[in-house]
């Protein structure tokens, strides 16, 4: 099920005297955050309006409306903090973590190979590496073009193209 709201980070710490919050970032970049005026919490009930935003060395630094000291930003410490999926703009070929995991990892062909689901994601750099997990064994593949074949987040399917070696029991 795709979710409507959003993890995109935690609130870690305060800066400054004025209420401003630091923000430990689960997306590519704090520059991400920093674009979206409104932020929530998990369900939406709670809406953090963002009067101000920058990053500081690997955080995002944020101003909340109604923060405006330092003991009622301390007061925020550890709030998961959330984006609306309709306000995200992904580049092609794109996607949020938390709607690869638990995807289904099936080979291209039509021999009907599942490989496993989707347990982990880490980021390596050149590319992501995807973790599949079948039968208690971990696999771990390339988020590459040449592997990653289709992703169909409706169906929670990721159609690969398995290079030699990878799924290959060792005897």
């Amino acid at each position: 099920m795709i979710k409507q709201y959003i993890e995109v980070g935690k609130i870690v710490g305060t800066h400054a005297l004025k209420g401003e919050v630091r923000v430990e970032c689960w997306c590519d970049n704090p520059e991400f955050i920093c674009k979206f005026k409104n932020l929530y919490n998990s369900d939406g009930s709670i809406k953090y309006k963002v009067l101000k935003a920058k990053v500081h060395k690997n955080v995002a630094i944020l101003l909340l409306e109604g923060v405006n000291t330092i003991e009622e930003a301390d007061k925020q410490r550890g709030k998961i903090l959330y984006i609306k999926r309709q306000d995200a703009k992904l580049d092609k070929d794109a996607y949020f973590i938390q709607d690869l995991i638990g995807m289904t990892v099936v080979d291209n062909s039509d021999n009907n190979i599942i490989y496993g689901k989707i347990t982990d994601i880490f980021k390596t750099g050149a590319n992501d590496v995807y973790q599949v997990t079948k039968d208690n064994k971990d696999y771990l593949i390339p988020a590459i073009p040449q592997v990653i074949i289709d992703i169909d987040i409706e169906n929670l399917i990721m159609k690969i193209e398995a290079m030699k070696g990878i799924f290959d029991d060792e005897d």
